[in-house]
């Protein structure tokens, strides 16, 4: 009897416990580079704070585990190679194998012939950096590279239990990105949660982020600079939201809120669907780019079979969100 007693205590004491204890740890890295200028300083401010309302409100991430560098006057929050290398050095300290880190980087990016940079305030730190310092954490790592020539990062930063996500798949891709201020939204449209759970993953914020930057260009008749990459599987070659690869499933999974009970994840098959759908949407808005270049007659049989083929994958897939 004694020993059933303190068994019902213990059961009690877990069960008061705040769910935050049991769960695990989220922590947020992000780093504002230096603006060049007072209006991307404003821009970037924009994505810096709007990003920290959606991690700390939406996402409930305790603000004790985000850290935001910018281009400040305080220097203990500047965003300098050294405090950058500091913050990461305090998760590691706190850092378990079941936790997260999501670290997205503001602002320009440069490439030198050898790798790509982030522009800090002083001193930038390379591709090869980044990845040197996130190489002991015990964690899953999900590090966003939101600038212009940022595809090396893909190259240097991948590895196992990682999720690299780029602006651009090229390094002369070095415009300026629009690409953060779709992706900071996507975690708060109900649009991009394509699986229909409740929950936005990463990789449906970037799947609605690669859809934005390409109707952008799109809408205004303009080619391209960017074109966002994302890599999960550790090959360092990432994929396009809108072309068949294998990265996707891990991020698929990977979340920056916590699990609540009747959220379960992308399966492996509603996946495959999803990025199928988005193949045909990218060919759609690709074909509508040639249509000035197309007799009618060819464009609107083009256009009928992948308007189709499109409803045929978008009732699968309301299928399998049902099953």
């Amino acid at each position: 009897m004694r020993v059933l007693r303190h068994l019902t205590l213990l059961l009690a004491l877990i069960c008061a416990l705040p769910s935050k204890a049991l769960a695990d740890e989220r922590y947020a890295l992000i780093v504002t580079g230096a603006s060049g200028g007072q209006e991307y300083a404003q821009q970037y401010e924009q994505w810096t704070s709007s990003l920290q309302r959606v991690l700390q409100g939406r996402m409930k991430i305790d603000a004790a585990n985000i850290t935001v560098l910018t281009e400040t006057a305080a220097a203990a929050r500047r965003s300098t190679a050294e405090n950058v290398r500091r913050a990461i050095a305090g998760v590691s300290k706190r850092m378990t194998a079941s936790d997260l880190l999501f670290v997205v980087l503001i602002g320009h990016g440069t490439y030198d012939g050898v790798d790509a940079k982030f522009n800090l305030v002083g001193p930038d730190l390379e591709s090869a950096e980044w990845a040197a310092l996130v190489e002991g954490l015990p964690g899953r790592i999900v590090l966003v590279n939101t600038s212009s020539a940022s595809f090396p990062f893909i190259e240097r930063v991948t590895g196992e239990r990682r999720i690299v996500i780029t602006a651009t798949d090229s390094v002369a891709q070095r415009f300026d990105t629009i690409f953060p201020d779709y992706f900071i939204k996507a975690f708060e449209d109900e649009q991009a949660d394509l699986d229909k759970n409740g929950r936005v993953s990463i990789w449906e914020a970037f799947t609605a982020a690669a859809g934005g930057v390409r109707r952008h260009y799109q809408q205004r008749g303009q080619l391209a600079t960017e074109r966002p990459l994302l890599d999960d599987n550790g090959d360092g070659r990432g994929r396009d939201a809108v072309e068949a690869g294998n990265d996707g499933s891990a991020a698929s999974r990977t979340y920056l809120d916590q699990q609540t009970a009747n959220a379960a994840p992308t399966d492996d098959v509603l996946l495959d669907l999803l990025q199928k759908r988005a193949v045909i949407e990218g060919e759609i808005d690709e074909l509508k780019l040639r249509r000035s270049f197309m007799q009618p007659p060819e464009y609107q049989k083009e256009f009928e079979r992948l308007m189709i083929e499109l409803s045929r994958i978008g009732r699968a897939v309301r299928e399998r969100i049902k099953s």
